[in-house]
């Protein structure tokens, strides 16, 4: 499946931890702000996954979320654009997690990377089901909305990858139908000689030769069938590869280039580090920070030249300078020409220029909460939806209807 495609629905989420810094906004949020005006996106605030590590806190939550839902609205996400909503107001996410949990083994939850490294290196106790879970709640966060693409970062690929299994085992327990070739054979005809030859062959290439293009060709034929029915679609999107209908389909991961956002200690940036630079800082506040940035240890004193490649500052003014102020602060720094007090000062005339557009849009939202509350309410609605009707068909396919 390609991501240069259009329309394309996109799902991600982001923890409420307060205000957001550099590092979410290169992270993600630039990210996010271009997918909307390319793909229907959905982007939630993943209110339950804080709960996993933070469950002691719970009631610092709604606050952070609030904070963060203005500053994804100042950095220009639109809700005219994509979702917004809360993640525990779409109870749909839970009930998927339930069911899909029902046929889940233990030991793929034990062996994702984060389980362990994340056990070992907190001072919390995550000996809890919750946060074994946490990456079942995310595929439940994915599945419900049929998401064909994830925005994630390479050392988040493996949770995409666990999705898909989750999916695709699903499927295969419970997509099964009978008479499935016969009926999937049928549709292909209703649509047409020309879609039934295309498709045909798209499917005996890949079935036969396995040219994996194939598959995306097929998939774009599909998406130009703009009135066949969600269950007859996924229908056809699991003969393409097996014989069962594909009801939950498998997502691929969208790679978001890794820009390295250094706080003011040269370590990550993070809030849990206290070395962030906050999107709503003042430039006094910034100014401060950035004075007691660590740079190059090579310059003890001003004379001294330095390498900028080993200067957290430098990895700022990649992401903030234009290319003007990028070859002033590299060749001044080589050669001595300029002290580090002078290339900050120069950083942060940039980020405030940056971050003054963003600053002034997060005022005005925050002088009006009940225009906040407005945008999840018609994102929660849209979302709940989307999320409804896939798990109606999840409990057709499971036998849970009783009426």
């Amino acid at each position: 499946m390609s991501a240069d495609g259009p329309g394309l629905r996109v799902v991600s989420g982001m923890r409420p931890t307060g205000r957001l810094h550099l590092g979410h906004y290169h992270g993600a949020l630039r990210n996010w702000t271009e997918l909307q005006h390319r793909h229907e996106c959905y982007f939630f605030v993943a209110d339950w996954h804080a709960l996993t590590t933070h469950y002691e806190d719970a009631g610092r939550i709604p606050e952070h979320a609030w904070d963060m839902l203005v500053d994804w609205l100042a950095c220009g996400l639109s809700p005219n654009a994509a979702v917004l909503f809360l993640q525990s107001q779409v109870r749909a996410h839970a009930e998927l997690h339930l069911l899909l949990s029902m046929a889940t083994p233990i030991s793929w939850l034990e062996r994702v990377p984060s389980y362990k490294d994340m056990r070992a290196q907190s001072d919390r106790d995550l000996s809890t089901y919750g946060f074994l879970g946490y990456p079942l709640l995310q595929a439940a966060d994915v599945l419900a909305y049929r998401a064909q693409l994830v925005p994630v970062g390479e050392d988040q690929a493996a949770h995409v990858e666990l999705i898909r299994e989750v999916a695709r085992r699903f499927n295969h327990i419970y997509g099964a139908e009978e008479g499935f070739p016969a009926r999937a054979e049928e549709l292909i005809d209703k649509l047409g000689a020309k879609f039934a030859k295309s498709f045909r062959e798209c499917r005996r290439k890949f079935r036969e030769r396995g040219e994996y293009q194939q598959l995306e060709v097929a998939q774009e034929l599909l998406n130009n069938q703009p009135g066949l029915p969600a269950r007859d679609r996924e229908r056809l999107r699991g003969y393409l590869e097996g014989d069962c209908r594909m009801i939950l389909p498998e997502p691929q991961e969208l790679l978001t280039p890794a820009a390295r956002v250094p706080g003011t200690d040269g370590r990550k940036m993070s809030k849990s580090y206290g070395n962030a630079l906050e999107l709503r800082d003042e430039p006094d506040v910034l100014r401060k920070k950035l004075q007691g940035m660590t740079t190059d240890p090579a310059r003890r004193r001003r004379n001294d030249p330095g390498d900028p490649e080993k200067c957290p500052v430098w990895d700022l003014h990649r992401l903030h300078s234009d290319e003007s102020v990028r070859a002033w602060a590299e060749q001044g720094c080589r050669s001595a020409g300029i002290g580090c007090t002078d290339c900050k000062a120069r950083l942060l005339d940039g980020l405030r220029e940056e971050l003054r557009p963003i600053q002034e849009r997060a005022r005005t939202y925050l002088a009006d909460r009940a225009e906040l509350q407005a945008v999840l309410y018609a994102g929660c609605e849209r979302a709940r939806e989307a999320a409804q009707d896939t798990l109606e068909e999840v409990r057709d396919s499971m036998g849970l209807r009783y009426a």
